[in-house]
Protein backbone atom coordinates (compact mmCIF):
# COMPACT_ATOMS: atom_id res chain seq x y z
CA UNK A 1 0.00 0.00 0.00
CA UNK A 2 1.34 3.42 -0.63
CA UNK A 3 -0.19 6.82 -0.61
CA UNK A 4 0.67 10.88 -1.51
CA UNK A 5 3.66 12.55 0.16
CA UNK A 6 2.09 13.48 3.60
CA UNK A 7 3.13 16.29 5.64
CA UNK A 8 4.71 14.45 8.65
CA UNK A 9 5.89 16.34 12.19
CA UNK A 10 8.46 14.52 14.31
CA UNK A 11 8.64 15.07 17.87
CA UNK A 12 12.00 14.61 19.56
CA UNK A 13 15.53 15.25 17.45
CA UNK A 14 17.62 12.17 19.22
CA UNK A 15 18.56 9.37 17.48
CA UNK A 16 15.11 7.50 16.71
CA UNK A 17 13.19 10.79 15.73
CA UNK A 18 16.10 12.37 13.37
CA UNK A 19 16.23 8.90 11.86
CA UNK A 20 12.75 8.73 11.24
CA UNK A 21 12.44 12.03 10.05
CA UNK A 22 15.37 11.94 7.67
CA UNK A 23 14.29 8.27 6.29
CA UNK A 24 10.71 9.62 5.94
CA UNK A 25 11.59 12.65 3.71
CA UNK A 26 13.39 10.41 1.38
CA UNK A 27 10.43 8.63 0.90
CA UNK A 28 9.44 12.17 -0.72
CA UNK A 29 7.10 13.33 2.78
CA UNK A 30 7.76 17.22 3.83
CA UNK A 31 9.25 16.33 7.41
CA UNK A 32 9.19 19.43 10.40
CA UNK A 33 11.52 18.16 13.07
CA UNK A 34 10.64 20.22 16.50
CA UNK A 35 13.00 19.84 19.55
CA UNK A 36 12.38 21.43 22.72
CA UNK A 37 16.64 22.52 22.93
CA UNK A 38 17.26 25.45 21.10
CA UNK A 39 21.03 24.89 20.96
CA UNK A 40 20.46 21.71 18.78
CA UNK A 41 17.75 22.89 16.83
CA UNK A 42 19.96 26.02 15.68
CA UNK A 43 22.82 23.19 14.96
CA UNK A 44 20.48 21.07 12.72
CA UNK A 45 19.70 24.45 10.65
CA UNK A 46 23.13 25.01 10.14
CA UNK A 47 23.40 21.47 9.23
CA UNK A 48 25.27 20.49 11.98
CA UNK A 49 24.49 16.83 13.26
CA UNK A 50 24.44 16.58 16.58
CA UNK A 51 25.08 12.76 16.58
CA UNK A 52 27.59 10.43 15.08
CA UNK A 53 25.54 7.94 12.71
CA UNK A 54 26.61 6.48 9.55
CA UNK A 55 24.98 7.87 6.50
CA UNK A 56 22.15 10.29 8.61
CA UNK A 57 24.36 13.68 7.59
CA UNK A 58 24.12 12.82 4.19
CA UNK A 59 20.24 11.85 3.97
CA UNK A 60 19.58 14.61 6.10
CA UNK A 61 21.65 17.31 3.48
CA UNK A 62 20.26 15.18 0.40
CA UNK A 63 16.62 16.49 1.46
CA UNK A 64 17.35 20.02 3.29
CA UNK A 65 14.08 20.66 0.35
CA UNK A 66 11.39 18.61 2.26
CA UNK A 67 13.27 18.37 5.97
CA UNK A 68 13.00 21.28 7.99
CA UNK A 69 13.59 22.02 11.78
CA UNK A 70 12.00 23.92 14.60
CA UNK A 71 11.35 24.13 18.08
CA UNK A 72 7.97 25.88 17.31
CA UNK A 73 5.04 23.15 18.09
CA UNK A 74 2.56 24.83 15.92
CA UNK A 75 5.05 25.35 13.37
CA UNK A 76 5.56 21.27 13.27
CA UNK A 77 1.66 20.78 13.62
CA UNK A 78 0.75 23.20 11.19
CA UNK A 79 -0.46 20.98 8.49
CA UNK A 80 0.42 17.76 9.83
CA UNK A 81 -1.15 14.36 8.52
CA UNK A 82 0.75 12.44 11.30
CA UNK A 83 2.43 13.50 14.58
CA UNK A 84 5.30 11.00 15.41
CA UNK A 85 6.50 11.22 19.13
CA UNK A 86 10.18 10.30 18.80
CA UNK A 87 10.75 11.71 22.33
CA UNK A 88 13.03 9.35 25.19
CA UNK A 89 11.87 7.66 28.01
CA UNK A 90 14.43 6.75 30.52
CA UNK A 91 14.09 4.68 33.31
CA UNK A 92 12.84 6.55 36.70
CA UNK A 93 14.41 5.47 40.02
CA UNK A 94 11.84 2.60 40.19
CA UNK A 95 12.60 1.47 36.96
CA UNK A 96 9.85 2.43 35.33
CA UNK A 97 9.60 4.41 31.92
CA UNK A 98 9.37 8.10 32.15
CA UNK A 99 6.86 9.10 30.00
CA UNK A 100 6.69 12.78 31.16
CA UNK A 101 8.37 13.63 27.60
CA UNK A 102 5.83 11.71 25.79
CA UNK A 103 2.63 13.43 28.33
CA UNK A 104 4.63 16.69 27.01
CA UNK A 105 3.75 16.36 23.58
CA UNK A 106 0.21 14.94 24.06
CA UNK A 107 -0.41 17.87 26.29
CA UNK A 108 1.21 20.42 23.67
CA UNK A 109 -1.27 19.36 21.38
CA UNK A 110 -3.26 22.26 20.17
CA UNK A 111 -6.54 21.78 19.56
CA UNK A 112 -6.09 20.01 16.10
CA UNK A 113 -9.81 20.71 13.90
CA UNK A 114 -8.81 18.37 10.84
CA UNK A 115 -8.13 14.61 11.12
CA UNK A 116 -4.78 13.80 11.75
CA UNK A 117 -2.95 10.76 13.55
CA UNK A 118 -0.40 10.33 16.40
CA UNK A 119 1.70 7.83 15.95
CA UNK A 120 4.04 6.47 18.94
CA UNK A 121 7.74 6.11 17.91
CA UNK A 122 9.25 6.17 21.14
CA UNK A 123 9.46 2.83 23.46
CA UNK A 124 6.51 2.81 25.82
CA UNK A 125 5.27 0.31 28.56
CA UNK A 126 2.11 -1.99 27.46
CA UNK A 127 -1.54 0.13 28.18
CA UNK A 128 0.54 3.83 27.11
CA UNK A 129 -1.57 3.86 24.17
CA UNK A 130 -4.73 3.17 25.96
CA UNK A 131 -4.36 6.12 28.13
CA UNK A 132 -2.85 8.27 25.48
CA UNK A 133 -6.31 7.44 23.80
CA UNK A 134 -8.44 8.67 26.68
CA UNK A 135 -6.40 11.68 27.36
CA UNK A 136 -7.03 12.75 23.61
CA UNK A 137 -11.18 11.75 23.47
CA UNK A 138 -10.71 14.01 27.16
CA UNK A 139 -9.80 16.76 25.32
CA UNK A 140 -12.05 16.44 22.35
CA UNK A 141 -9.80 15.25 19.74
CA UNK A 142 -11.77 11.70 19.31
CA UNK A 143 -11.36 12.59 15.48
CA UNK A 144 -7.31 12.65 16.02
CA UNK A 145 -6.28 9.18 15.63
CA UNK A 146 -3.82 7.11 17.39
CA UNK A 147 -1.12 4.02 16.07
CA UNK A 148 1.71 2.51 17.61
CA UNK A 149 5.02 1.84 15.10
CA UNK A 150 7.69 1.42 17.49
CA UNK A 151 11.41 1.27 16.01
CA UNK A 152 13.78 -1.59 15.60
CA UNK A 153 16.63 0.56 14.18
CA UNK A 154 20.32 -0.70 15.99
CA UNK A 155 22.95 2.37 16.16
CA UNK A 156 25.56 2.03 13.60
CA UNK A 157 22.92 0.83 11.35
CA UNK A 158 19.86 2.86 12.19
CA UNK A 159 19.29 4.38 8.64
CA UNK A 160 19.59 0.53 6.31
CA UNK A 161 17.25 -0.60 9.52
CA UNK A 162 14.59 1.50 8.38
CA UNK A 163 14.55 1.89 4.83
CA UNK A 164 15.12 -2.54 4.76
CA UNK A 165 13.66 -3.58 7.63
CA UNK A 166 13.16 -7.06 9.13
CA UNK A 167 9.29 -5.62 9.91
CA UNK A 168 7.73 -2.54 10.05
CA UNK A 169 4.78 -2.91 12.94
CA UNK A 170 1.78 -1.04 12.94
CA UNK A 171 -0.80 -1.60 15.94
CA UNK A 172 -4.05 0.80 15.67
CA UNK A 173 -7.43 1.11 17.66
CA UNK A 174 -8.69 2.26 14.20
CA UNK A 175 -8.44 0.10 11.08
CA UNK A 176 -8.33 2.99 8.71
CA UNK A 177 -5.43 4.37 10.99
CA UNK A 178 -2.92 1.67 10.78
CA UNK A 179 -3.47 1.50 6.99
CA UNK A 180 -2.38 5.29 6.85
CA UNK A 181 0.52 4.56 8.66
CA UNK A 182 1.47 1.85 6.56
CA UNK A 183 0.86 3.72 3.80
CA UNK A 184 2.82 6.28 4.42
CA UNK A 185 5.99 3.62 4.89
CA UNK A 186 5.19 3.01 0.75
CA UNK A 187 8.84 2.65 -0.81
CA UNK A 188 9.64 0.66 1.82
CA UNK A 189 9.97 -3.23 1.20
CA UNK A 190 9.15 -5.48 4.31
CA UNK A 191 6.94 -7.82 6.08
CA UNK A 192 4.26 -6.26 7.93
CA UNK A 193 2.44 -6.61 11.17
CA UNK A 194 -0.76 -5.09 12.15
CA UNK A 195 -1.89 -6.19 15.28
CA UNK A 196 -3.51 -3.88 18.27
CA UNK A 197 -1.67 -1.21 20.22
CA UNK A 198 -1.13 -3.15 23.20
CA UNK A 199 0.69 -5.81 21.26
CA UNK A 200 2.32 -3.53 18.90
CA UNK A 201 3.93 -2.38 22.52
CA UNK A 202 4.59 -5.51 23.54
CA UNK A 203 6.81 -6.43 20.50
CA UNK A 204 9.20 -4.37 20.94
CA UNK A 205 9.97 -5.21 24.10
CA UNK A 206 10.12 -8.88 23.98
CA UNK A 207 12.23 -8.24 20.96
CA UNK A 208 15.19 -6.55 22.95
CA UNK A 209 14.62 -8.68 25.54
CA UNK A 210 14.76 -11.65 23.48
CA UNK A 211 18.24 -10.39 21.94
CA UNK A 212 19.70 -9.15 25.67
CA UNK A 213 18.98 -13.13 26.83
CA UNK A 214 20.87 -14.18 23.67
CA UNK A 215 23.87 -11.96 24.99
CA UNK A 216 23.56 -13.07 28.52
CA UNK A 217 23.72 -16.73 27.89
CA UNK A 218 26.39 -16.53 25.23
CA UNK A 219 28.46 -14.74 28.42
CA UNK A 220 27.33 -17.29 30.61
CA UNK A 221 28.73 -19.93 28.31
CA UNK A 222 31.73 -18.32 27.95
CA UNK A 223 32.28 -17.92 31.63
CA UNK A 224 31.83 -21.64 31.77
CA UNK A 225 34.09 -22.54 28.73
CA UNK A 226 36.73 -20.44 30.74
CA UNK A 227 36.48 -22.78 33.71
CA UNK A 228 36.47 -25.79 31.41
CA UNK A 229 39.15 -25.09 28.63
CA UNK A 230 36.24 -24.96 25.88
CA UNK A 231 36.80 -22.03 23.00
CA UNK A 232 33.57 -20.29 23.43
CA UNK A 233 33.89 -18.82 19.76
CA UNK A 234 34.03 -22.11 18.44
CA UNK A 235 31.03 -23.16 20.77
CA UNK A 236 29.39 -20.39 19.45
CA UNK A 237 29.60 -21.24 15.82
CA UNK A 238 28.86 -25.00 16.42
CA UNK A 239 25.23 -24.13 18.20
CA UNK A 240 24.80 -21.05 15.96
CA UNK A 241 24.89 -23.37 12.98
CA UNK A 242 21.90 -25.02 14.53
CA UNK A 243 18.77 -23.59 11.92
CA UNK A 244 16.47 -23.61 14.94
CA UNK A 245 19.08 -20.72 16.92
CA UNK A 246 21.19 -19.45 14.27
CA UNK A 247 24.00 -17.12 14.74
CA UNK A 248 23.14 -13.60 15.59
CA UNK A 249 23.79 -11.85 19.05
CA UNK A 250 25.74 -15.08 19.85
CA UNK A 251 28.92 -13.52 20.35
CA UNK A 252 30.45 -13.12 23.73
CA UNK A 253 31.84 -9.89 25.50
CA UNK A 254 31.92 -7.77 28.28
CA UNK A 255 27.88 -7.35 27.74
CA UNK A 256 25.46 -4.67 26.34
CA UNK A 257 24.93 -1.52 26.63
CA UNK A 258 23.54 1.35 24.95
CA UNK A 259 20.30 3.44 25.43
CA UNK A 260 17.85 0.82 24.46
CA UNK A 261 18.76 -2.69 26.26
CA UNK A 262 19.10 -1.34 30.03
CA UNK A 263 16.68 0.85 29.93
CA UNK A 264 14.01 -1.43 28.30
CA UNK A 265 14.99 -4.67 30.21
CA UNK A 266 14.10 -2.52 33.33
CA UNK A 267 10.94 -0.87 31.85
CA UNK A 268 9.42 -4.67 31.10
CA UNK A 269 10.64 -6.15 34.40
CA UNK A 270 8.96 -3.56 35.88
CA UNK A 271 6.05 -3.27 33.56
CA UNK A 272 5.70 -7.16 34.76
CA UNK A 273 5.85 -6.91 38.83
CA UNK A 274 3.55 -4.07 38.73
CA UNK A 275 1.27 -6.43 36.80
CA UNK A 276 1.92 -9.20 39.37
CA UNK A 277 4.49 -11.53 37.62
CA UNK A 278 7.60 -11.77 38.50
CA UNK A 279 10.06 -11.95 35.05
CA UNK A 280 12.66 -14.48 36.87
CA UNK A 281 14.65 -14.93 33.40
CA UNK A 282 15.08 -11.57 32.82
CA UNK A 283 16.02 -10.92 36.03
CA UNK A 284 18.81 -13.10 35.53
CA UNK A 285 19.58 -11.35 31.71
CA UNK A 286 20.22 -7.95 33.54
CA UNK A 287 22.13 -9.54 36.56
CA UNK A 288 24.75 -11.39 34.10
CA UNK A 289 25.61 -8.70 32.06
CA UNK A 290 26.17 -6.23 35.54
CA UNK A 291 28.51 -8.88 36.74
CA UNK A 292 29.94 -9.58 32.83
CA UNK A 293 31.14 -5.82 32.88
CA UNK A 294 33.11 -6.57 36.18
CA UNK A 295 34.63 -9.70 35.02
CA UNK A 296 37.50 -7.55 32.77
CA UNK A 297 38.53 -6.22 36.56
CA UNK A 298 39.45 -9.68 38.23
CA UNK A 299 41.02 -10.75 35.12
CA UNK A 300 43.75 -7.53 35.22
CA UNK A 301 44.56 -8.85 38.91
CA UNK A 302 45.08 -12.57 37.55
CA UNK A 303 47.98 -10.85 35.82
CA UNK A 304 48.76 -7.93 37.03
CA UNK A 305 47.79 -8.54 41.04
CA UNK A 306 46.62 -5.33 42.58
CA UNK A 307 45.75 -2.34 39.98
CA UNK A 308 47.11 0.89 41.76
CA UNK A 309 49.41 2.98 40.30
CA UNK A 310 49.53 0.22 37.02
CA UNK A 311 48.43 1.99 33.94
CA UNK A 312 45.43 0.34 31.83
CA UNK A 313 44.62 1.65 28.50
CA UNK A 314 40.99 0.67 27.48
CA UNK A 315 40.72 1.12 23.10
CA UNK A 316 37.02 1.98 22.57
CA UNK A 317 34.98 3.83 24.78
CA UNK A 318 31.24 3.75 23.11
CA UNK A 319 28.54 1.17 23.96
CA UNK A 320 29.51 -0.49 20.02
CA UNK A 321 31.43 0.54 17.28
CA UNK A 322 29.97 3.33 14.64
CA UNK A 323 28.32 5.17 16.92
CA UNK A 324 29.04 8.14 19.33
CA UNK A 325 26.35 6.52 22.55
CA UNK A 326 28.07 6.21 25.84
CA UNK A 327 24.92 5.61 27.21
CA UNK A 328 25.41 2.38 29.46
CA UNK A 329 28.43 1.94 28.16
CA UNK A 330 30.77 -0.88 29.54
CA UNK A 331 33.61 1.47 29.35
CA UNK A 332 31.76 4.01 32.14
CA UNK A 333 32.05 0.70 34.33
CA UNK A 334 35.90 -0.02 33.65
CA UNK A 335 37.05 3.55 33.87
CA UNK A 336 35.31 3.93 37.49
CA UNK A 337 36.17 0.20 38.73
CA UNK A 338 40.02 1.25 37.78
CA UNK A 339 40.49 4.62 38.94
CA UNK A 340 38.52 3.45 42.36
CA UNK A 341 41.35 0.95 42.44
CA UNK A 342 44.03 3.31 42.11
CA UNK A 343 44.71 2.67 38.64
CA UNK A 344 46.53 5.04 35.37
CA UNK A 345 43.26 4.78 32.81
CA UNK A 346 43.65 5.73 29.12
CA UNK A 347 41.89 5.63 26.56
CA UNK A 348 41.10 5.87 22.61
CA UNK A 349 38.17 6.23 20.59
CA UNK A 350 37.53 7.16 16.61
CA UNK A 351 34.81 9.19 17.64
CA UNK A 352 33.95 9.65 21.13
CA UNK A 353 36.08 12.56 22.73
CA UNK A 354 35.96 11.44 26.27
CA UNK A 355 35.68 14.69 27.95
CA UNK A 356 33.15 13.89 30.18
CA UNK A 357 35.32 10.69 31.65
CA UNK A 358 36.67 12.43 34.40
CA UNK A 359 40.30 11.08 35.76
CA UNK A 360 40.62 9.56 32.49
CA UNK A 361 43.50 10.65 30.09
CA UNK A 362 42.41 10.40 26.33
CA UNK A 363 44.58 9.41 23.60
CA UNK A 364 44.92 10.17 19.80
CA UNK A 365 45.76 6.71 18.35
CA UNK A 366 45.45 3.14 20.09
CA UNK A 367 49.24 2.89 19.75
CA UNK A 368 49.68 6.47 22.06
CA UNK A 369 47.12 4.96 24.59
CA UNK A 370 48.95 1.20 25.24
CA UNK A 371 52.15 2.88 25.42
CA UNK A 372 53.97 2.05 29.13
CA UNK A 373 50.77 0.43 29.92
CA UNK A 374 50.87 -2.57 31.70
CA UNK A 375 47.57 -3.96 30.11
CA UNK A 376 45.01 -2.88 26.96
CA UNK A 377 41.70 -3.71 27.20
CA UNK A 378 39.98 -3.89 24.04
CA UNK A 379 36.34 -2.57 25.02
CA UNK A 380 34.41 -1.64 21.80
CA UNK A 381 35.58 -3.60 18.53
CA UNK A 382 36.32 -0.80 16.46
CA UNK A 383 37.54 -2.29 13.30
CA UNK A 384 40.34 0.09 13.35
CA UNK A 385 41.98 -2.20 15.90
CA UNK A 386 42.33 -5.10 13.32
CA UNK A 387 44.96 -3.30 11.79
CA UNK A 388 47.21 -2.10 14.30
CA UNK A 389 50.82 -3.33 14.24
CA UNK A 390 50.24 -5.07 17.72
CA UNK A 391 54.00 -6.31 17.55
CA UNK A 392 54.96 -2.57 17.91
CA UNK A 393 52.43 -1.89 20.65
CA UNK A 394 53.84 -4.79 22.57
CA UNK A 395 57.06 -3.35 22.19
CA UNK A 396 56.00 -0.05 23.83
CA UNK A 397 54.70 -1.82 27.02
CA UNK A 398 55.38 -1.88 29.74
CA UNK A 399 54.19 -5.15 30.65
CA UNK A 400 52.59 -6.52 27.33
CA UNK A 401 49.03 -7.95 28.61
CA UNK A 402 45.85 -7.62 26.41
CA UNK A 403 42.47 -8.19 27.06
CA UNK A 404 40.13 -8.90 24.37
CA UNK A 405 36.78 -8.11 25.80
CA UNK A 406 35.05 -8.47 22.23
CA UNK A 407 37.24 -11.24 21.08
CA UNK A 408 37.89 -9.17 17.87
CA UNK A 409 41.94 -10.78 17.39
CA UNK A 410 43.31 -13.92 16.49
CA UNK A 411 44.84 -15.21 20.08
CA UNK A 412 47.54 -17.00 18.47
CA UNK A 413 48.82 -13.76 15.87
CA UNK A 414 48.76 -11.77 19.41
CA UNK A 415 50.90 -14.25 21.32
CA UNK A 416 53.07 -14.38 18.43
CA UNK A 417 53.28 -10.34 18.87
CA UNK A 418 54.33 -11.00 22.12
CA UNK A 419 51.65 -9.88 23.82
CA UNK A 420 49.77 -12.11 26.75
CA UNK A 421 46.48 -12.68 25.54
CA UNK A 422 43.32 -13.67 27.12
CA UNK A 423 39.64 -12.91 25.28
CA UNK A 424 36.32 -14.19 26.85
CA UNK A 425 35.77 -17.52 27.44
CA UNK A 426 38.75 -18.37 25.21
CA UNK A 427 40.60 -19.56 27.63
CA UNK A 428 43.08 -22.61 26.16
CA UNK A 429 44.05 -24.17 29.43
CA UNK A 430 42.25 -24.18 33.32
CA UNK A 431 44.10 -21.85 35.15
CA UNK A 432 45.02 -23.49 38.67
CA UNK A 433 42.86 -21.60 41.65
Amino acid sequence: MSAPPSRVAVFGAGYVGLVTGACFADLGHTVVIRDVLTDRVEALQRGEIPIYEPGLAELIEANRERLTFTTSVAEAIEGADFVYVAVGTPPTYSGDADLSAVWMVIDELPAIDRPCIVVMKSTVPVGTGLKVRHRLDARGLTHVGYASNPEFTAEGTAVKDFLHPDRIVVGAFREDDGDAVVALHGGIEGPVVRCDVASAEMIKLAANAALMTRISFINEIANVCEATGADVVRVAEGIGLDRRIGPSFLRAGIGFGGSCFPKDSLALKQLAANSGYHFQLLNAVIEVNELQKRRVIGKLHSHLGSLRDKRVALLGLAFKPHTDDMREAPSLVLAGRLLAEGADVRAWDPVVDGRDLHGVEIAATPEVAAAGADAVVIVTEWPELTTVDWASVAATMRTPVLIDGRNLLDPARMEASGLRYEGIGRAAEVREG
